[in-house]
């Protein structure tokens, strides 16, 4: 359970916290990194202004402790392939503060089973009486396991309208580009369940709720936490009739919440796309792709840098730079070099992120 997205009630900022202008110059500084160990006290904080649906980020100070050390030890690990890594990263911007977060994990169901539902078809025929009805089916699966995630994606409410949600989104993707061997051949994204006006959940109340005793986000955060044995231990191993469930629960099934309808637009321009697997707690939908097909694969590209300052430079452009912990990934705008696309000159944003000789990986914002 790693959906992607959540909205909060915004909250207070410190001055060095307020969000920039939408114009990419003014995320100057700004930049996607590695989690370090004190970062700890940033992602608290952004816990804390998440909603209780954000259960991938728990308000949980112990739990975010351990999750930025297994990501150290992922980035630290000698791998030739996937084995079931995180990768947390965090938006800086660029005073040492954390304003947004999100991960990679590696390959997903390998420590305990990865569940979805798969939306299937069966139809019932009876030539005797002549009737015929096809009916949707919701069956349990391990499709998705060994698959790549791409999760845990979380901004400040105060700066969710400042362009740095697409930086930290696609920041994920660059690094997955430049460690292709670290990651499958399948990339996923899990998004938020549709939650009712007023807090409901009408597919885990509908479902869910009657094998666990428990709301949605305890369930969630438990799994969480713990990881799905409870899901193998308590969901029903049969296929579920989606005609047989309330209206509001069937309506449920494959809807986005509305605060991550942003989030899944961003997923289907790198070209992930729904294919019919949803959520067993509140029926939100999984979109794939294969790795070596999403956009940021295909269009990116490696060039040297040129030189840094150019007020010419006008195409508004991810970089990112360094193997491993020293990662970084941040906008600036770029122009080809004399040489043409192998040389680029960096307008600002690049100052104390790169400099002229170094190599970078980038791609059209």
């Amino acid at each position: 359970m790693n959906r992607t997205i959540a909205h909060s009630s915004a909250g207070s900022l410190g001055p060095s916290l307020r969000a920039p202008a939408a114009a990419w110059h003014a995320l100057a500084g700004w930049h996607v990194r590695p989690a370090r160990l004190d970062d700890l006290d940033g992602l608290v904080a952004l816990a804390e202004a998440a909603d209780p649906g954000m259960t991938n980020l728990p308000a949980d100070r112990e739990a975010l402790a351990r999750r930025i050390e297994r990501s150290r030890e992922a980035f630290a690990a000698n791998l030739t392939a996937p084995v079931n890594e995180h990768y947390q990263l965090v938006l800086d911007n660029g005073a040492g503060e954390v304003v947004g977060t999100a991960c990679i994990l590696s390959r997903i169901g390998q420590t305990w089973p990865f569940y979805s539902y798969k939306r299937t078809q069966v139809v019932h025929h009876s030539p005797t009486l002549d009737v015929r009805h096809p009916h949707e089916l919701l069956q349990i699966t391990n499709d998705l396991g060994g698959a790549t995630e791409v999760a845990g994606l979380f901004l400040h409410p105060a700066i969710r309208t400042s362009g740095a949600g697409r930086l930290l989104a696609r920041s994920r993707y660059l690094f997955i580009a430049m460690h292709r061997h670290r990651f499958a051949e399948t990339t996923i994204a899990e998004l938020r369940g549709w939650v009712a006006p007023g807090g409901g959940t009408p597919f885990w109340d509908a479902l869910g709720r009657n094998f666990f005793n428990m709301s949605l986000w305890e369930a969630d955060r438990y799994c969480s936490l713990h990881g799905n044995q409870l899901i193998a231990d308590l969901m029903p191993k049969y296929p579920v009739y989606v005609s047989m469930l309330p209206e509001a629960a069937r309506n449920a099934v494959g809807r986005v919440h509305d605060s991550s309808a942003p989030a899944l637009r961003l997923l289907e321009l790198e070209g992930l796309r729904f294919t019919g697997h949803v959520d067993i707690f509140d029926a939100g939908p999984s979109v794939e792709c294969p790795t070596d097909q999403l956009r940021t694969l295909v269009e990116g590209r490696h060039a040297t840098v040129a030189e840094t300052g150019d007020p010419a430079a006008s195409t508004a452009t991810l970089l990112a730079a360094g193997q491993l912990d020293s990662f970084r990934c941040w906008i600036d705008h770029a122009a080809p070099g004399e040489d043409g696309d192998e040389r680029l000159r960096l307008a600002g944003t690049s100052a104390g992120l790169v400099g002229a000789g170094d190599t970078v990986f980038h791609v059209a914002l």
